[in-house]
């Protein structure tokens, strides 16, 4: 809709994961190098967390397309409610290695061995990623404990991600997980951003489609922005996209405290309606019903996305 006024190519702030619009935090630029570490090492375990919205499934698919297909085998694992011999049969399955039918979870998982060893002897690393782990029950965690078994005297045959939430890396550092937990060699987490890599989280995203340097936020709006979204992302997106739009609607390209408080009334739901709440309020309540929408958006996306093959 204000494409056009704004002269963009496309819209800045979607909520789709984008390649080209990846900005590089110093969390996240550190995240994807231990990770891409830690797998051409065979470390074996790693572990990325990080809340909702901070860029997790951005940074998997970033990972993915680092990881060249002559030297890897990747599998995605999006659906945190399988029993054990469904995640075997899954992986399988992701790893496009046929098996027959009925086999038990031993039968599974030694099917998965003799490929894990197939792929060695062509020097091709294998990687398995579970999105949203810490949903995943202690039953399928222990499995993928006994995934790490599997090697040689020399390296590990699998290299497995875990992705989830801060509850994840609690979760495994409970007493229950403790051999689990033992495993992990690499952890990362990505936080919110900064007042400072707000402003040029945006400025980045803008100048991508096509801003320019057209498109201006005033100091206060951008100081507005950030404590309304808290530095999250997913929710800076939001928040940027009602702000052009309300930018649009009044046809100015300088973007002041009055577009940010207008993105911010209309989505909490109260836009037009003549009510104030009070300040503790204003601030409280579009941040979690925007959260609810991301969370919902991103879960529902997320699985869409795995499993149309948007990553490989």
């Amino acid at each position: 809709m204000y494409e056009t006024f704004y002269g963009l190519r496309e819209k800045p702030f979607t909520l789709t994961p984008n390649p080209k619009y990846v900005f590089y935090s110093e969390k996240y630029h550190a995240a994807l190098e231990q990770l891409l570490y830690g797998i051409d090492q065979r470390e074996g375990f790693l572990l990325l967390t990080g809340p909702v919205g901070t860029g997790k499934t951005t940074l998997c698919r970033e990972l993915l397309e680092r990881l060249r297909s002559d030297r890897y085998r990747t599998a995605l694992i999006f659906n945190p409610f399988l029993d054990p011999e469904e995640m075997l049969q899954t992986l399988l399955d992701e790893f496009r290695y046929p098996y027959p039918p009925g086999l038990s979870r031993k039968g599974l998982l030694d099917r998965l061995n003799r490929y894990l060893l197939e792929q060695l002897a062509g020097n091709c690393t294998c990687v398995a990623i579970f999105d949203e782990a810490q949903h995943h029950s202690a039953e399928f965690l222990e499995q993928i404990r006994v995934l790490s078994n599997l090697e040689t005297d020399r390296e590990k045959l699998i290299q497995i991600l875990l992705v989830g939430q801060p509850e994840l890396k609690e979760r495994i550092q409970q007493p229950s997980l403790a051999q689990l937990d033992q495993r992990v060699s690499v952890r990362c987490a990505l936080e919110p951003l900064s007042l400072e890599e707000t402003e040029r989280y945006l400025y980045h995203r803008l100048n991508v489609a096509g801003a320019q340097g057209r498109i201006t936020f005033t100091s206060r709006a951008l100081r507005d922005l950030y404590e309304a979204s808290q530095g999250i992302p997913r929710l800076i997106n939001l928040l940027a996209d009602r702000t052009l739009l309300a930018g649009y609607v009044r046809q100015t390209t300088k973007l002041t405290h009055r577009e940010v408080a207008q993105a911010i009334s209309a989505l909490r739901g109260e836009l037009g309606n003549g009510k104030r709440a009070s300040p503790k309020r204003r601030k409280a309540r579009p941040l979690t019903i925007a959260l609810l929408v991301i969370a919902i958006l991103e879960a529902v996306g997320a699985g869409l996305y795995w499993l149309l093959g948007g990553l490989l």
